[in-house]
Parts: structure tokens; C-alpha cells; sequence
């Protein structure tokens, strides 16, 4: 009863609708200068969209890419993984020296496979940091853990970010989430990072349960970001507190459902992860379509078709 009262006062669905809108904000309204992105080709499939701007540096390297009016590609003579791999990031790293893209600063020396969709063979490999300037599908894998509480109900951990991090430096974000990375597999990768990043033991994650993914299609100072996040809970014992392995957490902190929704919407609060949060209090009955006519719309920017967008 509390938290029916507590959305019911608060109108929930259309603040939610707003923030689903800020993480969706290039999927809505293009480019936030207002300019036309050129599709990114590779071979004969489009992979991503890139901003005039990243355009016209790229332009200065004709040996690897060729910007035409209407999109922009790799020369024919890239015609293979391992000669795309290379050329593309010789590129890229030459750009990282010249300081040109903000997004190069944020270099991992972790690549990410480049493909059109997630079942498409690999057309080439680029370091994680670069693919938002291309506009290129990311994947990558979260964990919900949450506990039931038997005096504040249903719980979620959340994680604040170290300072040190290259990207969202102190933002709070889920508990575990990573990139998908080349050679590593969806759940291969949450149970990676499960172990890095929250120090959770194989026992428990023998628990967690995939819950389909999340996708939108965000754009910042950086970069343009379709992303889809693969979704899974796991239900933690009321004892089990998360430590860092890494060097990537500062603290974990572990939320009641009303604070939850106002650490959200926070300027605290990493956007690129919200989308997941939002997944969860809706598949557990917290938001829920009673009285809310705008919950369709809430649900659909969840789930932007990234995979037949291109």
C-alpha cells in the first residue's frame, strides 16, 4: 500500500518516460546539433552512423576511409578482418596522439567485435573507447542483485563508480555490469565480472537468471551509443555485502525500492544504466501499468530496435 501511495502522489510513469527519453535521446531526435549523420558501410552492411564533424577528420586519412556525401567507408582494399583490424586502428591510435576525440581519451586496450547485428559474423575488431564515434551497436551484460528484505521489502545494491573510472568517474550504476568483449560470451562475461567487480562466489551465481535485455540509443559530447545490455537477476542472501576485486568500485550501497527510484533520478546516477533499473522495478511489479496510460510508451524505450535499425 505504501508504494502504490508513494507512485500514485508522484506521477512515477511520466517521470520515468522523461528520463527513458534523456537515455533515448538520439534515437528521438538525432543529432543534437541538428546535423545529418553519415551511415557508417562496411563491406556491403551498414554498421553505424558517424557525426559530420568525425567525418570530416577521418577524411584526412584516405588510405583507410573514404567519406562521400551520402555515408562513409572503408577503402576496397580493407577486405578482411585482421587488414580492417589493423588499418582502423593505426587510425585511431594516430588520433588518440593528436588528442582529436574526447572519446579516445577513455582508451582500454579492449576491443569489441564490430558486426551489423549481434548474430552477424565480425567484419573487424576496435577498442571499446571508439565505437561511439562510428555509432556502432555495444553490448554488454548487467546483474541485478537484490535481496527481500523482511522489513523494507524489495532491496537492489547498486555500486558508486571510482574516480579513477575513464568513463562516468563517482556515478552511482548497478551492481555488476560490463562490456562484451572479444572471445568472451554473454555469460561468460557476467560471471567475469560478477567475480571482479563484486567478489560474488560461483555458488551464488549458479542463482542468477537471464531476464532478456534492455536496448535505447543515447548520444553525449563523446559519442552516439546504441547499446543493448543483456539482463540478469540474482537474488542475494540478506547477509551477503559485495566487495571490489578491481579497483573499479569506490562503495556498494543496498537500496529500498522508494529510494532506489529517487537515487534514479539523481544527476548522481550513470544515464546509460538507468534503462536496466527501469527493467527491473517494472518486472517486479513496482511500476505497473494501473492508472498510468503512458506505460507503453515507457516500455517501447526500453526496447528500441537497434537490430533492424541499420
Amino acid at each position: 500500500q505504501g508504494l502504490k501511495m508513494y507512485k500514485e502522489t508522484t506521477g512515477l510513469v511520466p517521470r520515468l518516460l522523461k528520463l527513458a527519453k534523456q537515455f533515448n535521446c538520439f534515437y528521438l531526435e538525432g543529432s543534437s546539433n541538428g546535423e545529418s549523420c553519415l551511415p557508417f558501410i562496411v563491406g556491403s552492411e551498414q554498421v553505424g552512423v558517424v557525426r559530420p564533424k568525425v567525418a570530416s577528420i577521418l577524411a584526412h586519412y584516405p588510405d583507410v576511409f573514404q567519406v562521400n556525401s551520402g555515408y562513409i567507408t572503408l577503402v576496397p582494399s580493407l577486405d578482411g578482418y585482421d587488414k580492417r583490424t589493423k588499418a582502423v586502428d593505426a587510425v585511431l591510435r594516430d588520433c588518440k596522439e593528436k588528442g582529436v576525440f574526447l572519446a579516445l581519451r577513455g582508451w582500454r586496450d579492449e576491443c569489441y567485435e564490430i558486426k551489423r547485428v549481434f548474430s552477424s559474423e565480425s567484419l573487424f575488431k576496435m577498442d571499446r573507447s571508439a565505437t561511439c564515434l562510428f555509432g556502432i551497436c555495444n553490448y554488454g551484460v548487467t546483474i541485478n542483485g537484490y535481496v527481500h528484505d523482511p522489513r523494507l521489502g524489495l532491496c537492489l545494491w547498486l555500486q558508486k563508480r571510482s574516480l579513477t573510472k575513464q568513463t562516468w568517474p563517482g556515478k552511482w550504476d548497478n551492481m555488476v555490469a560490463g562490456g562484451l568483449s572479444v572471445g568472451h560470451g554473454v555469460l561468460e562475461t557476467a560471471h567475469k565480472e560478477a567475480e571482479e567487480e563484486a567478489s560474488i562466489p560461483p555458488e551464488l551465481l549458479k542463482k542468477i537468471i537471464s531476464r532478456g535485455s534492455v536496448s535505447f540509443f543515447y548520444e553525449s559530447e563523446r559519442g552516439v551509443f546504441p547499446n543493448t545490455e543483456f539482463v540478469y537477476d540474482l537474488e542475494l542472501p540478506l547477509n551477503f555485502v559485495p566487495t571490489n576485486n578491481d579497483g573499479e568500485v569506490d562503495k556498494f550501497e543496498l537500496l529500498p525500492t522508494k529510494e532506489l527510484i529517487e537515487r534514479l533520478f539523481s544527476p548522481e546516477f550513470k544515464t546509460t544504466s538507468c534503462p536496466v533499473v527501469v527493467d527491473f522495478l517494472i518486472r517486479h511489479g513496482i511500476v505497473t501499468p494501473d492508472n498510468e496510460p503512458q506505460f507503453p510508451q515507457l516500455v517501447e524505450l526500453l526496447h528500441v530496435p537497434l537490430q533492424s535499425l541499420y
